[in-house]
């Protein structure tokens, strides 16, 4: 039966933020974790995690995990368009069918209930491509239909990436409203950070954790 998977990018080096990204808290628990977590209590089959700088300190939270699997970038300096490809090299790897594939970046928190949202949005509009908006801005994660795979494994950084394939398929992408700015948010620095933590608190979003999913 085809599956519904995700690639989680957790390669990057952190430098605005000056401490790895993947093991700020949240939610009373590291941001990988509950990244991991809300993916797969909100349906998805398969979570491959990329890693890239210093992975030592990440595959402990990952090892062990039912339906996560991990894969190393060796380019992840190269820019994310290397660890987008590194993840769905990963995802062809492991030979089973494939309905949606969502792209996620480890410091773009999302609760469960918000990717069960675009996942159910996706399968309802039959498109390509579903986008989350927020006031109109685009979001994530980003569902994509698995026909875009070859496409998807061409993508460079002079193109921006997965930009270029969503614009090729611009008549057959779903931009869908959300009802608050969680899929907007995107921790780069210390002060989005807080920033992200005070809009959570003031949102009442629910915890997620391992403590309540494998």
């Amino acid at each position: 039966m085809p599956e519904t998977v995700a690639i989680l990018l957790a390669a990057g080096e952190s430098r605005r933020m000056g401490r790895p990204k993947a093991l700020l808290d949240w939610e009373g628990t590291t941001l990988l974790d509950y990244q991991i977590s809300a993916l797969r209590v909100a349906g998805v089959g398969r979570v491959v995690v990329v890693l890239g700088h210093q992975p030592e300190n990440l595959t402990p939270i990952i090892s062990g995990r039912q339906g996560v699997d991990w894969t190393v970038n060796p380019n992840y300096a190269q820019g994310k368009t290397t660890s987008i490809k590194a993840g769905l090299n990963a995802l062809c790897s492991g030979g089973n069918d494939i309905s949606v594939i969502l792209i996620l970046n480890v410091d773009q928190p999302r609760t469960s209930g918000t990717v069960r949202e675009v996942l159910r949005r996706h399968r309802e509009t039959g498109k390509l491509v579903t986008i989350p908006t927020f006031k109109g801005k685009g979001g994530h994660p980003i569902a994509l239909d698995p026909i875009l795979m070859p496409e998807l494994l061409l993508i460079v950084e002079e193109t921006f990436g997965v930009k270029a394939v969503v614009q090729a398929h611009a008549d057959s992408t779903n931009r869908t409203e959300m009802p608050d700015s969680e899929i907007l948010w995107d921790l780069n620095t210390p002060e989005e950070y807080q920033a992200a933590l005070q809009s959570q608190r003031h949102l009442g979003l629910p915890i997620v954790s391992n403590k309540n999913f494998p």
